[in-house]
């Protein structure tokens, strides 16, 4: 009852928070000398734009702007976060938060209801660029990357950086210990390039509300995300007495965003009214309505009051708006060749073709050591498999009751439990015996995949053997040996099956952190497009070295065959 009562009297007061903002946001303006006022100039740009709403066909338009539909429809479709505490947060069909408070003002302004739209970070610029919704504030970075994808109005509405969260107990200070631990991170944060680029291993979810609890059971270790994120949960006794922010990096501005086509006048109008919002205090005012930090936008107060900056220029004026963070990466020495070669190969066949392992130095790395490794795990596993099969083969059909009884217990056991709770298992008894490393995760998926394998190819072996009608008793221990080697050859189609199958496994090693390809592109995706053509070379790749290990198998099949046949 009192949750309940705590919860209906914050909707009331953001309710009302969201009505004083949109009635301070509709006051007339301060009268200003001349008519380059950004209040004049937003007047200018909202007359043209109902000018061309009313003119005949205005509305239906093909290329009409962005702004013109909204006036013509009288709703703007804004994309904001359902899940993101103090910013964007639904109590079912309630919506609150500082982002959400900005949304309502803005629709206020331009004279239109809002309807919202759930987006997350992956989601965000794929709907704006097929025209779902007609604006994003949902705590995204205006970055160098995001720049040529959609359009930042300027000036920013907020600003943040990553932080890297963790057990108190755990040290880690700086990047030189980040290096191969894995941090967890949402798909679509800036920040995930520079963890990848500086060593780190991405375990990575849809929305950042699940980092929390991941966390808490255990799951993450460490989790980066923006420090106004995890502000929400430093504020929870509970959670502040076990994690503490390890250190922050790649502070970044907040922006909304439009699309850059057929959103011209949308995005003009946007600009000159973050100007009067910053200078006339409503973004500060919903700030503090929702308990954020507002250092930065008191800062942003002073800098929009400045006449250098309160004119119809000032969205343009470097000394007043900030630059985007700086994101890009160092290139690889072919990245111009590749880009050349995805364009004409789009161009050629209509498909568009992305291929970023190969066109930053950090994602080059990534893809050839996730090939490396995920050669040495293919390699690894077929090992093991082979090793584990004689293994079981051997002691299922020893002469000792208690061996056999014990083996078949056992490879019960494996052959009953999915293969995902076997490389739990693995890497649970290895991460105890040894501290957390791509070695140790890469060892635990080979031993798993080998256990899970051989136990099954080892169960043929032993069959074989026994239906050779060998009497162990009465056999001597060269007759049986040459019966367990002719017990190998019968079983040559059963043991290259479950070879194969350890193959196709390989990419779950991923699921415990070994950096193999899956793992590598996975990382790579995080940062960058493509993950269409991406995981269409992973599904390559596998499937080479399926057929390799098929056309190995079979020539060491014929071969057993040929050195046991009957004279």
């Amino acid at each position: 009852m009192r949750r309940s009562i705590k919860s209906l009297g914050r909707r009331v007061l953001a309710a009302a928070a969201g009505a004083a903002l949109c009635l301070l946001a509709a006051l007339p303006a301060p009268a200003r000398a001349g008519n380059n006022s950004p209040d004049a100039a937003l007047v200018r740009v909202l007359d043209d734009a109902r000018a061309a709403a009313a003119a005949p066909g205005g509305c239906s338009a093909a290329n009409a702007d962005r702004l013109v539909r909204i006036l013509c429809s009288g709703t703007i479709d804004i994309g904001v976060r359902e899940e993101y505490p103090l910013f964007g947060i639904r109590h079912g069909t309630v919506r609150e938060g500082y982002e959400i408070d900005v949304a309502r003002t803005v629709a206020h302004r331009l004279g239109v209801k809002v309807k919202f739209a759930k987006v997350k970070a992956a989601t965000r610029i794929p709907m704006l660029a097929d025209g779902s919704i007609d604006l994003v504030i949902a705590t995204m970075g205006d970055n160098t990357q995001r720049e040529g994808q959609v359009h930042f109005i300027r000036p920013h509405y907020y600003r943040s950086e990553s932080i890297v969260v963790g057990p108190r107990d755990l040290t880690v200070a700086d990047w030189h210990e980040i290096r191969g631990r894995t941090v967890c991170a949402t798909v679509g944060n800036g920040s995930n390039a520079e963890l990848v680029a500086r060593g780190a291993r991405l375990m990575l979810f849809d929305e950042p509300a699940v980092l929390p609890d991941r966390l808490d059971d255990e799951t993450c270790t460490l989790a980066a995300q923006d420090d106004s994120f995890f502000a929400y949960y430093f504020n929870e006794p509970a959670f502040a007495a076990r994690f503490s922010t390890k250190f922050a990096f790649a502070p970044v501005p907040w922006g909304m965003a439009v699309a850059r086509r057929h959103a011209t006048m949308l995005a003009r109008a946007l600009d000159l009214m973050s100007q009067v919002f910053h200078r006339d205090g409503v973004f500060l005012a919903a700030a503090r309505a929702n308990h954020i930090g507002t250092e930065f936008l008191v800062q942003q107060k002073a800098v929009w009051a400045r006449p250098e900056c309160n004119t119809d220029t000032g969205s343009t004026n470097p000394a007043c708006v900030l630059p985007a963070a700086n994101v890009d990466l160092q290139p690889t020495p072919f990245a111009g060749r590749v880009t050349a070669f995805e364009h004409w190969f789009s161009r050629t066949s209509g498909f568009a073709l992305h291929l970023p392992m190969l066109k930053t130095a950090p994602a080059w790395s990534l893809f050839l050591d996730g090939v490396v490794n995920s050669l040495v795990l293919v390699g690894g596993a077929l090992a093991a498999t082979l090793g584990f099969a004689l293994m079981f083969g051997f002691a299922l059909g020893a002469r000792w009751r208690v061996l056999r009884w014990a083996t078949r217990a056992v490879t019960i056991a494996l052959q009953s439990s999915p293969i995902v709770l076997t490389l739990v298992i693995a890497s649970s008894v290895i991460h105890a015996l040894v501290p957390y490393s791509s070695v140790a995760a890469l060892a635990a998926a080979i031993v798993a995949l080998g256990l899970a394998n051989g136990s099954n190819a080892g169960q043929a072996i032993s069959e074989a053997y026994l239906t050779l009608g060998a009497e162990r008793a009465g056999t001597s221990a060269d007759d049986r040996t040459g019966l367990f080697s002719r017990a190998v050859s019968r079983s040559a189609t059963q043991i290259a099956a479950f070879l194969i199958n350890a193959v196709k496994g390989t990419p779950i090693a991923s699921f415990i952190g070994a950096p193999e390809l899956l793992s590598a592109l996975t990382d790579i995706t995080s940062f960058s497009s493509g993950r269409a053509t991406t995981y269409t070379l992973l599904l390559v790749f596998y499937t080479a070295m399926v057929i390799v290990v098929v056309w190995l198998c079979r020539r060491v099949q014929g071969f057993l065959e040929r050195s046991h046949a009957t004279p």
